[in-house]
């Protein structure tokens, strides 16, 4: 396969984006030791888990979203290792200049939101609507 076909679900954040860290720094907390190893694993291999890590600590957020988006799309309670909907909560914290840049991937979020009917989930999406008016 040329380069030209390289299927982009078999890279990993850090071959998309083109920048490596490295390992992690002598002494490093598990979740920084976690985001490192996580933007090295091709993005097929990502669990709902990994995504909402990597998508909390902002990691990866221009190759990661659209694919939570398509995920939440199909199961708006996508869960990590927390509670049904943890995923979507992550995804509700991502910067407000994220989603004014990214107009079309708002919308998804917004009829993702618009499937919810979960009273636990009502506050984060209430924060969300409050950081990012229409």
């Amino acid at each position: 396969m040329s380069e030209s076909q390289v299927n982009p679900d078999d890279l990993s954040v850090e071959q998309i984006e083109d920048n490596p860290w490295g390992e992690p720094p002598p002494g490093s907390t598990r979740l920084v030791e976690s985001v490192h190893r996580l933007r090295r694993r091709p993005v097929r291999d990502l669990e709902p888990e990994d995504l909402r890590v990597l998508i909390s600590q902002q990691v990866g957020l221009d190759p990661l979203v659209p694919r939570v988006l398509t995920q939440l799309e199909v199961d708006p309670l996508l869960e990590g290792d927390f509670y049904p909907g943890d995923v979507l909560v992550a995804v509700l914290k991502v910067p407000a200049a994220y989603w004014s840049a990214h107009p079309d991937q708002r919308t998804r979020l917004e009829r993702v939101i618009a499937s919810v009917d979960e009273p636990d989930l009502k506050a984060d999406i209430e924060t969300f609507h409050a950081a990012n008016p229409m």
